[in-house]
């Protein structure tokens, strides 16, 4: 009987798996899985199941914090059970005896205890298992401040502030509710993966600084909605700024330290879009997202058949991934086809910290199968890691927890890292400027003998 192709989602099957794992220049897919099957009629025969895409959204319950200690309980038992169960391999960082050992202390702790405190105590638990994709979501009402912090020149600052708060702007941040900034963001580093790379970790942290719930579950601040920022000017001189969490969903007009927006933070809306730069001879694409990547890519391709640029930018720095074979489908192999642009020279694709998961994946699959040249920062992600996450919901707080299922394998050789062939940072100077020194640095390649 031939090797059937078959869709997970339609088909009932007992199945005998191997999983071969490994990305191969040579053509071959990351992670398909093959085996025997037995069907309901008494037919056998192999089988051949290919990842069609990511596991699908689940939209969380509402989830409840304000529990009793014996609900706690349940719920936590519910996570460490379920989790080693679930998990592709819960313990590939963390030993079985150490997680066992925080989850017998959390549980002999749980009576005093707020609700903030347990999910950070518990998340912080997820987050020793390692890998980016094992995590507790956040609920829906985190206590959010109207602020938004940007980590360069290993400072932290205040990049953008809700209307009211403009004296706020570009200050350094030097204590949060009188805990230096440094060990606050030491203490909520807890809540990041631990066994990926300190880039990542720092982002993520960076993002923390500004949830009300985070900063009471590290006890941190004493009350959710109100934290006290001091802060420090150009002058030298400190100053405090009282802020109180927005109305979970509320939008805000952003008031943003930078004077212009760059091309990467414009249209912040559209999760794919492209222009042609003349005066460059570029087309710049910003590719954020993989909704209705067939139909954008295919955009993409005809405003190069029509333009015949120089240089074709994909720039990846703000996607969080997707399904990385609709990557390598609509975008990495029509590109790779192009002899104008799959040149030294020619095709250049930008990332950095928050290039994850699938972005991660095919932003080493550009470098792997086309002449593309890496430029940016380092990608958060290890290539080579545990991802497909699947979730599951905690019986009380309906909390949503998510797990990884599947080990893939993006590089081959060296560290497990994907670097930009030329690294470049943005400092805080260019930020208040509008300025963007990667793309600056593309613009100014010479395009080779191919021009």
């Amino acid at each position: 009987m031939p090797i059937r192709n078959v869709l997970i989602s339609s088909f009932a099957l007992i199945l005998t798996l191997s999983l071969s794992s490994g990305y191969s220049q040579a053509g071959g897919k990351v992670g398909d899985r093959t085996g025997t099957f037995e069907g309901a009629s008494a037919e056998t025969g192999p089988v051949e199941l290919l990842r069609v895409r990511d596991s699908e959204s689940l939209t969380p319950a509402d989830s409840e914090l304000s529990l009793r200690t014996q609900q706690w309980r349940e719920d936590l038992e519910h996570f460490a059970r379920e989790m080693p169960k679930r998990h592709a391999n819960a313990f590939h960082f963390i030993s079985r005896e150490r997680f066992e050992a925080e989850v017998a202390k959390l549980n002999g702790e749980l009576e005093h205890l707020s609700g903030d405190e347990v999910y950070f105590r518990m998340d912080a638990i997820a987050n020793l298992i390692g890998d980016g994709h094992t995590y507790i979501n956040f609920p829906a009402d985190t206590a959010t401040f109207p602020l938004i912090l940007n980590r360069t020149d290993d400072e932290y600052r205040v990049a953008s502030v809700a209307p009211g708060l403009e004296s706020a702007l570009g200050a350094r941040v030097a204590r949060i509710e009188g805990v230096p900034v440094e060990r606050a963001a030491e203490i909520v580093s807890a809540l990041t993966p631990q066994d990926e790379t300190p880039v990542l970790r720092q982002v993520r942290t960076t993002s923390f600084l500004r949830l009300g719930m985070v900063l009471h579950g590290a006890r941190i601040i004493p009350d959710r909605n109100t934290a006290h920022y001091t802060l420090t000017g150009d002058n030298g001189k400190e100053f405090t700024v009282e802020v109180h969490s927005m109305t979970p969903g509320a939008t805000e007009k952003w008031v943003s330290a930078s004077k212009e927006l760059p091309l990467f933070r414009q249209r912040p809306d559209q999760t794919f879009w492209y222009i042609y730069l003349p005066d460059q001879r570029s087309v710049y694409c910003s590719f954020r997202g993989y909704g209705s990547l067939g139909s954008n890519a295919e955009g993409l391709l005809k405003l190069l058949d029509q333009q015949h640029p120089d240089k074709l930018i994909i720039d990846m720095r703000q996607n969080g991934g997707g399904d990385y074979t609709q990557g390598l489908k609509h975008l990495i192999h029509p590109i790779r086809d192009l002899p104008s642009i799959n040149a030294k020279g020619h095709l250049f694709v930008i990332i950095g910290p928050n290039t994850f998961s699938a972005a991660m994946a095919n932003a080493a699959q550009f470098r792997a199968e086309t002449a593309a040249i890496l430029v940016g920062l380092p990608i958060g992600e290890k290539p080579n890691s545990y991802q497909e996450p699947r979730q599951m919901t905690l019986p009380n707080s309906h909390l949503v927890v998510r797990y990884s299922t599947r080990f893939y394998k993006f590089v081959e050789n060296g560290e497990n890292i994907v670097r930009p062939d030329q690294e470049i940072k943005t400092s805080w100077a260019d930020f208040t400027k509008g300025q963007d020194p990667v793309l600056a640095w593309v613009f100014s390649q010479s395009t080779g003998p191919n021009n």
